[in-house]
Order: C-alpha cells, then sequence, then structure tokens
C-alpha cells in the first residue's frame, strides 16, 4: 500500500465531485440519484484513507486483495462500514472472505459458491453476492461467459448462507461509448433473464471512475470507483494475497 495518505479534505472533496457526477447522470436518464451505490474502491490504499472517505460520510468500500481487506476491516472495526470484495477470489481464500466481507461481487464458478456457502458462519447475515460475468469475452479476465451466467445464478440463489443480489462486470477498457453501452447492456439484459425467472436480483454492479455515466444510463445499481475517490494507485507497495 502507498506509504502516505492523501489528504483528509483532498479525499472529502473527491467524493463530493464524484457524488455529483452520479447524480448528474442519473437526473440525465430520469433515474433517481439514491438508487445508485456508491462503492469507493480503496485497495492499495491505506486503512487511514478509508478512515477519511467515512468520516465524509462514505459507507461502502471495495477491496480486491483478501489480507489487505481484512487487516482494514480489523483497523476499522469500530466504523459501521460494509465491505464488499470485488476481485478474483482463490479458493483457498474463500473462508477468509466468508468470514470478514459483507459482499462479494465475483462469483465466477459454482466450486466457489459452494466452498463460500459452507464457509459463511452462520452467526453472521448471508453473504451478499453477485455473478461476474465476462461480457467482453476477454481470456485474461475473470467471470462466466454470458450464455453460462443464468444457469450459474440460479445455482449460486439456492445455497444457504448466501444471498444472491445481481450481476457484476468488468468491460474491456476503451474510449468507445457505443461498445461500453453494448456491453453494459448485456448485462442489464441478463438481470432481466433472472428477474423473469424468479429470482429476487436487484444489482447491477458495473461502472468505475472513467465510464460510470455509461453504466448508469444502462442502469447501473452500483458503481465501483476508485481513483477518482483516491488518486492514482502505486501498485509497487501492494500486498496481492
Amino acid at each position: 500500500m502507498p506509504t502516505g495518505q492523501t489528504d483528509m479534505t483532498t479525499i472529502a472533496a473527491r467524493l463530493q465531485a464524484v457524488r455529483a457526477r452520479v447524480a448528474q447522470a442519473a437526473h440525465a436518464c430520469g433515474r433517481r440519484p439514491e438508487d445508485i451505490t456508491l462503492l469507493a474502491v480503496s485497495k492499495t490504499w491505506p486503512a487511514e484513507d478509508v478512515r477519511a472517505a467515512a468520516e465524509a460520510g462514505q459507507g461502502a468500500f471495495g477491496e480486491n486483495y483478501v489480507q489487505e481487506g481484512i487487516a482494514k476491516i480489523a483497523t476499522l472495526a469500530g466504523m459501521a462500514l460494509e465491505w464488499h470484495f470485488i476481485g478474483p477470489l482463490q479458493s483457498n481464500k474463500s473462508r477468509d472472505v466468508a468470514g470478514h466481507f459483507d459482499w462479494i461481487h465475483s462469483i465466477d464458478r459454482l466450486k466457489l459458491a459452494e466452498r463460500l456457502s459452507a464457509q459463511r458462519p452462520r452467526a453472521m447475515k448471508p453473504l451478499q453476492v453477485c455473478v461476474q460475468v465476462n461480457v467482453s469475452g476477454e481470456e485474461s479476465k475473470s467471470g462466466v461467459a454470458p450464455d453460462e451466467a443464468v444457469a450459474l445464478a440460479e445455482a449460486v440463489g439456492v445455497l444457504p448462507g448466501l444471498q444472491l443480489r445481481g450481476l457484476m462486470c468488468v468491460p474491456e477498457p476503451t474510449d468507445d461509448q457505443a461498445l461500453l453501452r453494448s456491453r453494459f447492456a448485456e448485462l442489464r439484459r441478463l438481470l432481466a433473464v433472472l428477474k423473469e425467472r424468479g429470482l429476487a436480483v436487484d444489482t447491477l454492479s458495473m461502472g468505475m471512475s472513467h465510464d460510470l455515466e455509461v453504466a448508469i444510463a444502462e442502469g447501473a445499481t452500483l458503481v465501483r470507483v476508485g481513483t477518482a475517490i483516491f488518486g492514482q494507485r502505486d501498485y509497487s507497495h501492494a500486498s496481492r494475497t
């Protein structure tokens, strides 16, 4: 993680600017800003920066690295924060996520969901889960293929200890707005299919710092924003475990 922390007032100002972007994007497509959750992606940033964002009114944070996230959860245990795991998850680290996080957005195989289900402490609320869909078909990217997403979601939806909330995607980086819209629209279409099949899903986790407006126009209910809040990351200090 970076050794120096971002100034608290800078984080607060950036948060305000991102919230304004979300509100403007929502109004532009006839939606209510309060129907869109802002997830602050705090991976690689120290707990002090998370605390600064929390004190500026941010309540939900996203982490990609298991041990780094758990350390922050422990450090900030006195604050009423909601923790989301949003990165690819190896099966041998599933117990740590099941025991510490509130959400996971990156379910891409049934085996992983079954492990999380078995390992979720029954004293905790059900783990809120999203199935990750590889809408761009990139071999290097995690996620289930779109034509397999509905079957996986239905299988995940009946597992104890988990509550299926919806779908997540990370499209390929591109400045092609039409292509981005088509990727997000595919995820929206798949969520509609799940609803038609009777699943109680409500979440489209899509959109980041550079494309949140496009995602919101296509129905995003949760946008994952890191750089626009915390600044550019220095991965040389990141713990990738």
